[in-house]
């Protein structure tokens, strides 16, 4: 063991634990130092009465990106959890007796696609054959660059590549190029709703998450999302990293560009090296002096980001039939909604939401006889959030479910907590309380987003969901791999 050499990780999220186990199996000594009473950043979890939720992430998709960490170290994901593809994925709700559940094998999906607009088959596999081209060259190739500057992205192949990868057409367009129904539409728009932007102004590349998707599938880790993490957390413990919880950095010393201590409510921490997972504007704005910050307060106030999310966890005493895993209530109008999160950013006139039922495939996460529900409406970051405007919006959801699929579930709600912007600032410091981390527009891809390079301090990087390769989950375990790589190149 190198144990000269010190690195501290700010932050136990997802590219915090993915830093500090490709560092350690370096040889390095790590520390990780969180704020919180537990490991997972956005993907802890509650528990009460029996009920168990996973408090974030709740979609499992890339299961490559999982497996590809897990054998950087000789490991698989079965090691650590088991995994089930659900079937349906997941359930759309159009209407009260309009549905479409959204199947696991390809030529059922293609069937449904046929029976929905005819002819649209043939163009679903031309469609998901460009977005498997795009996620193997995405996936492949363009996340795992540390996008220091322009120079990386000038190569002749990858720029052929870049000219198939559709960086300059909207997914708007390119999907309504192939589609004309409505409901297959809203389908595949879908999953860029959380990317930061309206179809009309996300790169086509992002297709590639239909392949994900459509292609890859929709898994579950039986126990829910969080034991993602506590693979993770037992991942770092074999490889001798040290977590320290309820640990909060309060100050971060610099002198002549190096960080000479890490000031927290505990103590202070000296190190070699820092990568800083926390959020990044937090860190940059609140944590350093001026002189080493990389960017000003009107740079950060500018950037686009993605949406926040109002999230109740609710506990009920009775069994739901005919709900799914995955329940999208799409009844509303989405383009609406998206204006209202990314343009005029206000409070939802009317909302599309989103309802999770873990307890129809893990019997762990509810007491026998009872179900476990997440209802999430995606929000602009940055609003005024009270408890009577939760009080509000969970009135409307509740009345939309039972209005949709014939159920009351008011009356039988043992366990309820809501979560929303006030809480994101509070336990995350996330900025202007946002979920998702920065928007995947144009102007904030690759080298466009906040750097990964400290500029002005030469022992840091930062790693998340606000810079390189960008949010999400598996994204955020390709970024704590990317940043470790970077910080072992400097260590040498």
């Amino acid at each position: 063991m190198n144990s000269n050499r010190h690195i501290i990780v700010i932050g136990a999220g997802f590219a915090g634990l993915s830093a500090a186990c490709v560092l350690a199996k370096e040889g390095h000594k790590v520390t990780i130092l969180e704020k919180n009473d537990q490991p997972g950043g956005r993907a802890r979890v509650w528990e009460q009465d029996g009920f168990k939720f996973d408090m974030g992430p709740s979609w499992y998709w890339m299961p490559d990106v999982f497996e590809n960490f897990f054998a950087l170290f000789g490991k698989k994901t079965a090691d650590y959890y088991r995994l089930e593809r659900l079937d349906p994925g997941y359930r759309i709700y159009y209407g009260p007796d309009d549905i479409m559940d959204i199947p696991a094998g390809m030529d059922e999906l293609e069937a449904l696609f046929e029976r929905t607009e005819p002819g649209s088959s043939v163009k679903l596999k031309a469609f998901l054959k460009q977005a498997a081209y795009k996620y193997k060259v995405g996936m492949g190739d363009y996340v795992h660059r540390p996008s220091h500057s322009i120079t990386e992205f000038i190569d002749l192949n990858l720029i052929k590549k870049s000219m198939r990868m559709q960086l300059l057409s909207s997914m708007s367009k390119h999907v309504r190029r192939y589609f004309k129904n409505p409901k297959l539409i809203k389908l595949l728009e879908f999953p860029v709703l959380f990317l930061g932007a309206t179809p009309q102004n996300t790169p086509a590349m992002y297709s590639m998450m239909n392949y994900a998707d459509l292609a890859l599938g929709t898994w579950y880790p039986q126990g829910g999302m969080h034991e993602i993490v506590k693979a993770m957390v037992s991942l770092c413990h074999e490889l001798g990293v040290e977590l320290k919880l309820n640990t909060e950095v309060v100050k971060i010393d610099v002198k002549d560009h190096l960080i000479s201590q890490i000031d927290t409510k505990n103590g202070t921490f000296q190190a070699d090296f820092v990568v800083a997972g926390a959020d990044y504007e937090h860190v940059d704005q609140h944590l350093l002096s001026d002189q080493y910050q990389n960017y000003t307060s009107q740079y950060w106030n500018t950037r686009v980001m993605s949406p926040s999310s109002l999230l109740f966890y609710i506990g009920i005493n009775k069994k739901i039939e005919g709900i799914k895993h995955h329940n999208l209530f799409f009844d509303e109008d989405f383009e609406l909604h998206a204006k209202e999160i990314y343009t005029t950013a206000k409070w939802p006139s009317r909302p599309l939401f989103y309802v999770s039922c873990t307890s129809k495939t893990d019997k762990s996460v509810a007491p026998e006889g009872g179900e476990n529900f997440f209802f999430l409406m995606p929000i602009a970051p940055g609003l005024h959030d009270d408890e009577s405007i939760r009080e509000k919006y969970f009135d409307l959801m509740l009345n939309r479910f039972k209005h949709i699929t014939g159920h009351d579930i008011r009356d039988s709600i043992v366990v309820k907590r809501s979560y929303a912007l006030n809480d994101f600032k509070a336990d995350y410091h996330s900025f202007k309380g946002n979920a998702y981390g920065l928007a995947n527009t144009l102007a904030q891809t690759a080298f466009f987003k906040p750097a990964m390079r400290a500029k002005h301090i030469k022992n840091m990087l930062y790693t998340g969901q606000l810079t390189v390769p960008g949010p999400g989950v598996p994204p955020a375990i390709i970024s704590g791999q990317i940043v470790a790589r970077e910080a072992i190149k400097y260590l040498k």
